[in-house]
């Protein structure tokens, strides 16, 4: 009886190591591919109220780009190797990078009592929101998946996250949804000239 719960045991731990994954990963993994699901969904919900052919066509870039990515994602999680091809770069228009400063007077923002009131500014805001923290999120896990191809493959996404952001900012300001204050020019020089840098090397103390 000891013998056969011992190669029981044997067996169990076994199996575990050829899984190559810790249980930590297991749960990040999860909630990383969980997210990923969310943001999908809720992007196909935006495709149905947003109204602006430009911010359609955004939609459905950084919809095919993050799905691509989210089924890659599931095969090197699912095998532990690397995947069948490379993560890509996501590219967006180069038309498309031109931030206007200073602000410009509009109306107070206050929360929407309807769903017909949702418009391509609150659509293109919750877009913003959802990589934002999709990008914060693989930061985290990246940090903490112990598999060597996953973890690459996850750390990989966060760039491409924060230019999908960097996209939908740059249509937001365009718009005047997201303007981007500005300080006075003194003040502006003096945060600009706040650092300097080192020019030596530090004296370790000899032990």
């Amino acid at each position: 009886m000891q013998n056969q719960q011992l190669n029981n045991n044997q067996s169990q731990s076994s199996g575990l190591q050829n899984i190559n994954r810790g249980g930590h990963e297991l749960l990040d993994m999860h909630e990383a591919l969980s997210s990923t699901i969310g943001l999908l969904d809720q992007f196909v919900i935006y495709r149905s109220l947003a109204k602006d052919n430009e911010l359609l066509t955004i939609l459905n870039r950084q919809y095919n780009f993050i799905q691509s990515h989210y089924n890659l994602t599931v095969e090197c999680f699912i095998s532990g190797n690397k995947p069948s091809h490379d993560t890509t770069m996501y590219a967006m228009p180069e038309t498309a990078i031109q931030v206007t400063y200073g602000l410009t007077p509009s109306q107070p923002k206050k929360p929407v009592q309807s769903v017909s009131e949702i418009k391509d500014e609150q659509i293109s805001g919750f877009m913003l929101g959802a990589l934002k923290t999709n990008a914060s999120l693989l930061t985290m896990i990246a940090a903490e998946v112990n598999n060597p191809a996953v973890r690459r493959v996850v750390a990989a996404q966060i760039e491409n996250y924060t230019e999908m952001a960097y996209e939908v900012f740059l249509y937001q300001n365009k718009h005047k949804y997201y303007q981007v204050a500005l300080l006075d020019n003194s003040d502006a020089q003096q945060m600009l000239h706040a650092y300097a840098p080192a020019t030596a090397q530090p004296q370790i103390p000899i032990q």
